[in-house]
């Protein structure tokens, strides 16, 4: 049996990397002999993460889809077909057996130019109101796997959310120590985790610090992930600093953030309350407060069990804080309750299932096709510049509800 080709798609946000690259690891476990790669656009997060996991990148075109008419409109149909013509060079050059879709930008030209190919196409949705570029491909894909069971796609089946084994394997109590030593934080500490996601969430930020006094006065540490380019300051210049209080813009590996923290503070993109259901995290989940209320109903079936509580954007304020948090942490039995219940909820080899559905697609597609050169494979060109207008929106945006902004991630609906 010749070695699979398979080539990777999805980005933008570290929701579309993350999915993408914990496939990418579960397919490498399987079959090391995989000839594996990642597209995406020069724009996205996947410029940075996908070559820091070791998989080849290759980008193409962002197709982007004006607000408003517009010239831009009117270039729409060029630029989708200039990028399909790139998408079908990419999966040439590999010899690609199978093509896999997570969402963002890269996914309808990749989709587009395996069908006219009769590559099979495995697509992972994470939402349970899929963007536009999954509805699109699962007509026509040999699987789709979803994160949530409600989710209204053609061949869908529930197969959970792919995270890295870090995650999936962690576990909370033994790396508890190691975690804490990490962030300088003390190992007996009271500790509530607050993050908004890779970019922040300025409204999560500006309440928190407001409730540091009556958090230090509880006997609470804090230790905050502000967001790149977020960090809190008490003047211009001067970042907030305090005996209970330990912040970091970005945290690379968010297995230790979970092993560290007694409770969780954040946003309800779908990527989150997954892993928090993993890990067995209890959670206070502050959805976005824009969009159609998707990160409310992401996080519907932790708070219906028990494991975490919601509060709207408005309502988390410095007096909601220190009225329930302290409350919160030390209640040792509630918080042991909500973790068992998170626990009871979390699926863990998500990433192993999207591999099953990935390598029999390709397996079928190899079986079928004669066998190429290995110089073939190596001719692909890693490094295409996309063009697109900055005040454009995408395909998938519109999907879902507009342009995701810095305030946290995105995420799926309901369970």
């Amino acid at each position: 049996m010749r070695a699979p080709s398979i080539v990777l798609a999805g980005g933008g946000t570290a929701g579309h990397v993350s999915p993408l690259l914990a496939i990418a690891d579960a397919l490498r476990a399987a079959r090391p002999d995989a000839d594996l790669l990642a597209v995406g656009t020069a724009t996205g997060m996947e410029t940075r993460l996908v070559p820091a996991a070791g998989y080849r990148l290759a980008t193409i075109d962002r197709v982007p889809l004006p607000r408003s008419l517009s010239a831009d409109l009117l270039r729409l149909p060029t630029r989708l077909a200039r990028a399909v013509r790139q998408a079908g060079d990419l999966l040439d050059a590999a010899h690609a057996d199978a093509v896999v879709g997570v969402g963002g930008y890269v996914c309808t030209p990749l989709y587009l130019a395996a069908r006219r190919r009769r590559v099979p196409i495995v697509i992972h949705e994470a939402n349970v109101t899929a963007g536009l570029a999954n509805r699109v491909g699962a007509r026509f894909a040999a699987s789709v796997g979803t994160a949530f069971a409600q989710t209204a796609l053609p061949h869908a089946r529930l197969v959970g959310m792919p995270m890295s084994r870090t995650i999936a394997d962690l576990d909370r109590s033994g790396a508890r120590a190691a975690a804490r030593a990490r962030f300088g934080i003390d190992p007996d500490a009271r500790l509530l985790a607050v993050t908004g996601g890779s970019s922040g969430a300025a409204s999560l930020n500006r309440a928190l610090v407001s409730a540091l006094p009556a958090l230090a006065a509880a006997g609470i540490t804090v230790l905050h992930v502000t967001g790149r380019g977020k960090r809190a300051e008490s003047a211009p210049g001067i970042p907030v600093a305090g005996s209970h209080y330990t912040q970091i813009e970005y945290v690379d590996g968010m297995a230790d953030l979970y092993a560290a923290a007694d409770l969780l503070v954040a946003r309800a993109g779908a990527g989150t309350v997954n892993e928090v259901a993993a890990v067995g995290l209890p959670a206070v989940f502050v959805p976005l407060p824009h969009g159609n209320g998707e990160q409310a109903l992401n996080a519907r079936f932790l708070v219906d069990a028990g494991a975490a509580l919601i509060v709207r954007d408005h309502e988390f304020t410095a007096d909601w804080i220190g009225t329930h948090v302290p409350e919160l942490l030390h209640d040792d039995a509630r918080l042991a309750g909500m973790a068992a219940a998170a626990a009871d909820l979390g699926i863990r080899d998500a990433d192993r299932a999207m591999a099953r559905l990935v390598l029999d697609a390709a397996g079928r597609h190899a079986s079928a096709s004669p066998s190429p050169s290995p110089s073939a494979r190596s001719s692909i060109d890693a490094h295409r510049t996309p063009e697109s207008g900055p005040d454009a929106a995408s395909i998938d945006d519109l999907a879902s509800g507009g342009a995701s902004g810095g305030d946290g991630d995105g995420g799926g609906v309901t369970r």
